[in-house]
């Protein structure tokens, strides 16, 4: 009896070499490799984007930060929220000039150099010569969310919050533990002034615990303590 070919599609997983009668197939003969080469073509036309699947969390990862973007941009139409960014912190805050005693005072105790506009002035300016200037802007932008009372603006400027410190994305990310971390996380589902509490004290311990006592012995603290109320940039003029 003469072999019947199997004329039908073909199986991915069994690639041509089905045939009914045990006769093989006609894309099986003609191509010389059965189903094979069909199969890795299939598979090589279904592999994901890797980059959508990568395990590294990479901060770099384009896609993770269009997907980010595009849930900014719908919180921010179902809020009706113009699209504007939050301003910048300005380079230094308002002050007049410290005294030689105002000074000398912010060695005593870091509360009293953080309470100080210009102590926090040249503290900002050290910890940018150390690359860690994110912490004191972190710490001011949770300052100035708790002085906030508009509904839209506290939202408006949590999420500006966590854009720029809190997410793995943003290139001023702040070193917190990962307790405070998910704390935010669920805070941020309903923000209030208050959504970086335990963020800002974390934060505000390691600059007192890391920073401040290399600020007091730094040069830039010393020609203040000897230069009187002389900005830093002006001691070194």
């Amino acid at each position: 009896m003469t072999d019947v070919l199997y004329t039908g599609p073909i199986p991915a997983e069994q690639g041509a070499e089905l045939t009914m009668g045990g006769g093989r197939s006609e894309t099986s003969a003609l191509t010389g490799t059965g189903g094979r080469r069909g199969m890795a073509t299939t598979q090589n036309s279904q592999r994901p984007n890797t980059c959508c699947f990568c395990w590294c969390c990479c901060c770099s990862c384009s896609c993770l930060t269009v997907r980010n973007e595009e849930e900014r941009q719908r919180w921010r139409r179902r809020k009706k929220i113009p699209d504007t960014k939050m301003e910048t912190i300005p380079n230094c805050e308002a002050c007049t000039k410290p005294s030689l005693e105002e000074i000398r005072l912010w060695s005593q105790s870091f509360d009293k150099l953080m309470r100080n506009p210009a102590g926090r002035n040249v503290f900002r300016e050290f910890l940018r010569t150390e690359y860690s200037e994110e912490n004191m802007l972190f710490w001011l932008a949770c300052e100035d969310l708790k002085q906030e009372m508009n509904k839209s603006a506290i939202e408006e400027k949590a999420h500006s919050i966590y854009e720029d410190y809190i997410s793995i994305l943003s290139p001023k990310e702040v070193s917190l533990d990962a307790r405070v971390r998910e704390v935010i996380n669920r805070k941020m589902q309903d923000p209030t002034p208050h959504t970086f509490e335990d963020a800002q004290l974390q934060i505000y311990t390691l600059m007192h615990r890391d920073s401040y006592p290399r600020f007091l012995s730094s040069n830039i603290y010393k020609a203040m303590v000897h230069g009187g109320s002389r900005t830093p940039s002006e001691s070194y003029s």
